[in-house]
């Protein structure tokens, strides 16, 4: 259908517009893939430039994922026929994929997990709650970020089976369980993104931080 192919054309290249990058590169004078980790995201972004430049780069990349899904729902409901939960799949897909692989700054960016907490929050604002609680107690319990990225995006698959209210878009008749190759995904996409952090996280390794400075 070609309101799915625009929808990923269209969150791809949303996803793609690395606000860290932008942000690192204003406020700091240097592009934040070159310092600490090397990844565009808020993490890094508040080791290497502080708190104010982390704080917005987390609203905008959080707002990504919410600006995509809109859209995805205007699409639906202008385009007669459309089926506005697979649309609202792609868009949360692609939005992602666009924010790891952005074309607009050498398809190297984040790890997408402030981007899918904007998805999560717009698909379903239960489940995006219970995630981002579960991963709020597990960074102040661990202050590993990682750990708490990683297990929110471990929860998401499995809370689809077994909520099947307040989502935006389900198809009448329909359980949660619909959403749930689509939570398999991103949880894949987000945990691929995290692979040195596992490694590390196994090893006992795992960098922590101090959300005091």
């Amino acid at each position: 259908m070609i309101e799915g192919i625009i929808m990923a054309i269209i969150a791809y290249c949303i996803g793609s517009i690395n606000f860290s990058i932008i942000i690192s590169k204003k406020m700091a004078g240097f592009d934040i893939r070159e310092k600490g980790s090397g990844n565009a995201g808020t993490t890094n972004m508040l080791r290497a430039v502080g708190k104010k430049a982390a704080a917005i780069t987390l609203l905008c990349d959080v707002l990504k994922g919410v600006v995509a899904i809109v859209i995805s729902i205007i699409i639906g409901n202008m385009v007669q026929g459309a089926n506005k939960e697979l649309l609202l799949q792609i868009a949360g897909i692609a939005v992602v994929i666009g924010h790891t692989f952005p074309i607009f700054f050498s398809f190297k960016g984040g790890k997408g997990v402030a981007t899918s907490l904007g998805i999560l929050l717009m698909s379903n604002w239960q489940i995006g709650l219970i995630c981002l609680v579960f991963a709020i107690v597990l960074m102040a319990l661990t202050k590993m970020v990682s750990l708490g990225s990683c297990g929110a995006a471990v929860l998401f698959p499995v809370l689809t089976l077994f909520i099947n209210q307040n989502y935006t878009i389900l198809t009448e008749g329909k359980k949660g369980s619909n959403y749930l190759i689509y939570s398999i995904i991103l949880a894949v996409i987000v945990l691929y993104n995290h692979r040195s952090n596992i490694k590390r996280l196994l090893n006992g390794t795992e960098n922590k931080i101090s959300f005091k400075k």
